[in-house]
């Protein structure tokens, strides 16, 4: 078992507002919940990609929201406007911009996208993330939608009120609402087969990337 104990700050990764919600939102609001110090640093608000009939920067305000509700201080949020599916083109940038965040901060756990994530975005953040932080605890969050292959080597157990702050969460992003994987249904039935798997009623699952003893 891993154990998280001794952790205090923890860096959540994600390529695009929504994906650290979707992929680790149970796991943060529980870290939230016991004082961990939890940052969150999203690379694009992908407004190319906001339907129409929303504001072009919508997502940024649903991230702020979302986050929130997971327990997230907004002090504790960073928002970078990269261009959506072009993050390899800012490879470098992205990597400075991780290199002082962790000079400024002694971080324990990092949460990144899987570095087998099919999303040109996803698999930029997960390998610049590995790069800045090879010497901290690493954890792959899922999204199964994008995932072809994960090790499914770390289960955490949720409780009921964190899988429905998961939820409550995801209900923030209202321009995202077409997408079937931000279905409360969905969610919740991954939530139930991780559990299943681990012999709780409710959990994440996470690929170990790297656990220092």
């Amino acid at each position: 078992m891993v154990n998280f104990t001794n952790v205090k700050n923890v860096l959540v990764l994600a390529p695009h507002t929504d994906d650290g919600e979707l992929g680790a939102g149970g796991f943060i609001n529980k870290l939230c919940e016991t004082g961990k110090n939890v940052y969150y640093l999203a690379f694009s608000t992908a407004e190319e990609s906001v339907p129409k009939g929303f504001p072009k920067d919508i997502l940024k305000y649903e991230l702020a929201k979302a986050t929130n509700i997971l327990g997230i201080p907004k002090e504790n949020l960073i928002v970078k406007n990269y261009q959506v599916r072009k993050l390899n083109y800012n490879r470098q940038e992205i990597l400075e911009d991780l290199i002082t965040l962790r000079n400024n901060m002694k971080f324990d756990l990092i949460l990144i996208p899987s570095i087998r994530d099919i999303h040109q975005d996803h698999m930029t953040i997960a390998n610049e993330g590995i790069r800045a932080f090879k010497n901290t605890n690493i954890l792959s969050y899922e999204l199964v939608w994008n995932n072809f292959s994960f090790d499914c080597n770390c289960f955490i157990e949720l409780s009921k009120s964190n899988l429905d702050k998961k939820i409550e969460s995801l209900k923030c992003y209202k321009s995202q609402g077409f997408r079937n994987y931000l279905s409360p249904e969905f969610i919740k039935s991954l939530a139930i087969t991780r559990g299943v798997q681990s012999g709780y009623q409710f959990a994440e699952v996470f690929e170990i990337v790297r656990i220092y003893g």
